[in-house]
């Protein structure tokens, strides 16, 4: 097998994604447009040498719709020989796009490709693409469907997690996203969207709030407890698991993944092909794994993925430098380090979702990125970045630097 290198990895800045979010008037083509230009120019790339652009959009209707990889790609005045392909595995699209590049380029069938994501939450809408999954009863009961904030909540609920330590871990969140923004930790990868006149429209996450506290949080109301009593989740969620009598509805806003708009690039290569573009390698894809989890839980995938994950790159838990576990909720991220045992020092240490936002089809990609950079700022040497999935799945790629 060949090996794949990174070469770069870029991301815009997460607008929140309502109306009144600064990337609002930005549709999901420009954003995905500005990072591949921003990848293209950063590398002075001649992008004929591009085989593929594969781009994760979950909700890939409407104006993002029909196979907005390509068309990217053609709006951002690519070599026309370049192709592009959406994919879809949910919050796991923007890392499994790249995981799917990479596989193309190891198989030695293709040279250099860029994977990444893109989501305009505030234009398109969550859930706008539909789907049998919550709709149909031939597969919504007999998978006991719930919504994913009913899973959270009873992830919190079976493994002992209170509203006390869902939101002190939010805060914390806040607090490190705040320290690596004013750190400047973020500067090597976040782009600035501009507009057609070439003015900023938006260069930081702009959904953060550095000053939460455990009592800004505790006067919100549990966003899932009436789901659960009046549209009968709950029932549903106990029948599945009659270990549990009454659901703990703990998690709120404040401390699950925010909603917002973004989009990510990653550019990946065989040596021979870096070295042609007179490219130095970041990091080299160690391993990737998706495996599939019980689908009323949902997002308890992370845990096996990444056990997987490590299987096949022959490594331990305790082999990883640094983990970045998707801030899904807070319950997903306190469960998976529990049964992985490892330490919230190696976890998310510039914050994650929860403070800065999820942009669905892009945040995996994001994640390697920040991976990338925060490996070579403190000069270490491997990484693993998981999610959890809609559906019960987990997608998990373990990288070295080299």
């Amino acid at each position: 097998m060949t090996d794949c290198l990174i070469y770069d990895a870029v991301r815009t800045p997460r607008g929140r994604g309502k109306k009144d979010g600064s990337l609002h008037e930005v549709t999901a083509l420009e954003l995905a447009t500005q990072t591949l230009r921003a990848i293209k120019s950063r590398n002075q790339l001649d992008t004929s040498a591009i085989d593929d652009v594969v781009l994760g959009c979950v909700d890939p209707v409407g104006e993002a719709g029909g196979d907005i990889a390509r068309a990217a790609v053609i709006n951002a005045d690519y070599d026309e020989c370049v192709a592009g392909v959406q994919i879809n595995r949910f919050c796991a699209s923007g890392l499994d796009a790249a995981n799917f590049a990479t596989s193309q380029i190891m198989a030695g069938q293709q040279q250099m490709a860029i994977g990444g994501g893109v989501e305009s939450m505030s234009r398109v809408g969550l859930g706008a693409s539909g789907g049998a999954w919550p709709m149909d009863p031939q597969i919504a009961i007999k998978s006991y469907f719930v919504p994913q904030g009913i899973s959270a909540d009873l992830i919190a609920t079976k493994y002992g997690y209170s509203r006390d330590d869902v939101d002190a871990y939010a805060v914390e969140s806040q607090k490190r996203a705040d320290t690596a923004w004013k750190d400047g930790r973020f500067d090597n990868s976040v782009i600035t969207i501009k507009d057609i006149n070439g003015l900023t429209i938006l260069d930081h996450d702009e959904h953060r709030r550095p000053e939460t506290t455990m009592q800004t949080l505790g006067q919100l109301k549990a966003s899932f407890a009436d789901m659960g009593d009046f549209a009968g989740f709950n029932a549903v969620a106990i029948q599945r698991y009659p270990e549990i009598e009454t659901l703990n509805h703990v998690h709120h806003p404040g401390n699950s993944s925010g909603i917002v708009d973004g989009a990510a690039a990653v550019l990946l290569g065989n040596a021979e092909a870096g070295k042609k573009a007179g490219l130095k390698p970041r990091a080299r894809i160690k391993s990737f794994a998706n495996i599939g989890s019980e689908p009323c839980i949902m997002l308890t995938g992370p845990i096996e993925v990444s056990r997987k994950a490590l299987a096949h790159a022959g490594m331990t838990t305790g082999d990883i430098d640094l983990y970045e576990i998707n801030e899904a909720f807070a319950s997903v991220v306190l469960h998976t380090m529990q049964q992985l045992d490892i330490g919230h020092d190696k976890v998310n240490v510039n914050g994650g979702a929860i403070a800065m936002g999820h942009p669905l089809g892009a945040t995996g990609a994001m994640l390697l990125g920040t991976l990338i950079d925060e490996l070579e700022r403190r000069d270490l040497e491997c990484g693993l970045v998981t999610l959890c999935i809609g559906a019960g799945m987990g997608t998990a790629t373990i990288i070295e630097r080299v």
